[in-house]
């Protein structure tokens, strides 16, 4: 008999459906592929491109095989409700995030946090107080807070519905005092919600560090398309305790994402949950074993720094006086293609392999040394210097609502100091805001996002940059 980890309760019944070789009188428009175009490689896919139909169950009122998908999901996690998520980790982040505040409620936030918590912030009208998290030198990253400054913010606004974290940080970086904080804003009666997407693998265990789940928070996000064998856009939302009701994220999952999931995408989470229920001892040994020998290998090429974090599938890659974006250039140069690019390193995201899977490791140190080679022909540029944040708790100056009535205007650059911002402005990837809406623009945000366009990162945003203008409020 099969495991109950090892089982794929959605995977089967797709599997099942198909054997009946069933005609497609249903949406969607493709037929099971039949009137597609698209090349051979991909159209067969198509088959299990289906709809709810009878024996497939239905996300938005799971009963069936679903519902045990993500009974057996809840069960990997240890939560009490897991959900998947067919919109990313952007649906888990509103979600999470309605639930728990009404229009005008406080809520305490992590500033480097992604931007579709700051969307969040704005649907649902809820006033931040951003708190300013510390620099890791080794990273050379915005990491994570410090319980003192959240007890801090806790005090000072005891109307605080939330706490909102993230952890790990896109390089692989925890937070340090990740369960102090938990603690501390239970202490106050406020729940703790995580933006863990970058740790949908933490669950395994050693040598990975703990989840934020483990430490108790209350809601936790995980992308498990970032770490884990699923598709793109595949995300899982885990609640625990009796702070946050299970009704109500279930409430604005409906609202939230589509009608219309994708079954091919629901099938990858749950193929993807089963290969980490399945994770084992010898598996964290062989993974150990290979990443060591590839590390090795990156340590002895000449001028490249090799940079590790908190997590050990996260890898920097650095060549001192030149960008990353530079060798970023050079490596995909060489078919390499990095996670991002900062002005200082390039991220590597290692696979989470098992026991007797292989990865051309040894093929690619050699890649990564001719793209290093590469780089001595290539101008040199002046590493940044570490941004600086001044305020460890702020506000905007403006709430969302306020920016939005007021109306908007477009300035030239060079003068939008001491301006108040109308628009987000985001570099991306890592996509946490350089500024939100009601945020003022200083002479530092200005200056870190001339040094961004200098370096070629790219930018997302409300913005008109390519025209040298920026979206302020009107006096």
């Amino acid at each position: 008999m099969i495991e109950m980890t090892q089982r794929r309760p959605l995977v089967e019944a797709l599997l099942k459906f198909q054997q009946q070789q069933p005609v497609s009188f249903h949406v969607p428009g493709h037929k099971n592929g039949l009137l597609s175009t698209l090349p051979d490689a991909i159209r067969p896919a198509l088959a299990y491109d289906v709809t709810e139909l009878e024996g497939l169950d239905d996300l938005h009122h799971p009963e069936e095989a679903i519902r045990e998908a993500q009974e057996l999901l809840a069960e990997a996690y240890g939560t009490e409700e897991s959900f998947f998520l067919v919109n990313g980790s952007t649906a888990g982040n509103l979600a999470m995030i309605y639930a728990v505040c009404e229009p005008g409620d406080r809520i305490i936030v992590q500033r480097n946090c992604h931007k579709s918590i700051f969307h969040a912030l704005e649907l649902a009208a809820a006033v931040p107080v951003f708190l300013t998290p510390t620099w890791d030198e080794e990273t050379m990253t915005a990491a994570g807070l410090e319980a003192l400054q959240v007890e801090q913010a806790l005090q000072q606004y005891p109307d605080a519905k939330a706490v909102v974290l993230t952890s790990p940080n896109y390089y692989g970086v925890v937070q340090a005092e990740l369960e102090a904080i938990i603690a501390l804003s239970h202490q106050y009666e406020v729940p703790v919600l995580v933006d863990e997407a970058h740790g949908a693998h933490l669950r395994i265990g050693g040598p990975f560090p703990a989840s934020a789940l483990v430490h108790g928070a209350d809601v936790v996000v995980h992308s498990a398309h970032k770490t884990l064998p699923a598709m793109t856009m595949g995300s899982f939302l885990h609640v625990q305790g009796e702070m946050v009701k299970p009704e109500q994220l279930t409430k604005y999952l409906r609202m939230l994402q589509s009608s219309s999931p994708s079954y091919l995408l629901m099938a990858s989470l749950d193929d993807a949950r089963a290969y980490l229920h399945t994770y084992t001892q010898a598996d964290h040994r062989s993974f150990e074993e290979k990443r060591r020998l590839f590390l090795e290998g990156l340590s002895a090429i000449p001028k490249l720094t090799v940079v590790e974090s908190d997590d050990p599938l996260k890898l920097m890659l650095r060549v001192e006086r030149w960008s990353g974006f530079q060798l970023k250039e050079q490596l995909e140069a060489e078919g390499i293609y990095p996670e991002l690019a900062d002005a200082y390193q390039v991220l590597l995201v290692l696979p989470l392999l098992k026991s007797g899977q292989s990865f051309p490791f040894a093929e690619i140190r050699s890649r990564i040394k001719d793209a290093v080679k590469a780089l001595a022909s290539k101008p040199r540029t002046e590493w940044l210097a570490a941004p600086f944040q001044k305020e460890m708790m702020s506000e905007p100056e403006y709430t969302f609502r306020e920016v939005s009535s007021a109306g908007c205007e477009w300035v030239p650059w060079t003068k939008a100091a001491g301006r108040v911002s109308a628009g987000a402005v985001i570099p991306y990837p890592p996509g946490i805001p350089l500024i939100v809406p009601g945020e003022v623009w200083s002479t530092e945000k200005l200056a870190l996002l001339m040094d961004n366009l200098a370096f070629g990162a790219s930018i997302q945003g409300e913005h008109r940059l390519k025209e040298k203008l920026l979206k302020v409020m009107k006096r």
